[in-house]
């Protein structure tokens, strides 16, 4: 797999690909709770990583916006995840430091 995560267009930017799936998503904020990151851009809700299955798989969904499409959803891995928490700590878009460490501690 690959994968970028980067500053871009005053948003970080997160993309992963390979030959079956991409997901992308640009945010202002990551909200971090128990097992939930929530991604803000403009102060909207529009997208998630989550846990499926317990701790088993981690999967990554956008807000699609299309009338009776609510989410596309896709599994990512948690080093992946792993990388985007730390990113958004490091340039400060976290909304709670203290949620990330408890989602560290359950999910990662």
């Amino acid at each position: 797999m690959e994968s970028v995560i980067t500053e871009h267009d005053g948003r970080l930017l997160a993309r992963i690909e390979n030959d079956q799936m991409v997901f992308e998503v640009s945010f202002d904020e990551l909200e971090p709770t128990d097992v939930t990151l929530r991604f803000y851009r403009d102060g909207q809700k529009v997208g998630s990583i989550y846990n499926d299955d317990g701790t088993a798989r981690t999967m990554a969904r956008l807000t699609t916006g299309r009338e009776g499409d609510d989410f596309i959803g896709v599994e990512v891995p948690k080093s992946f995840v792993a990388e985007l928490l730390d990113a958004a700590e490091e340039s400060s878009r976290l909304t709670d430091e203290t949620a990330a460490a408890g989602y560290r501690t359950r999910v990662l």
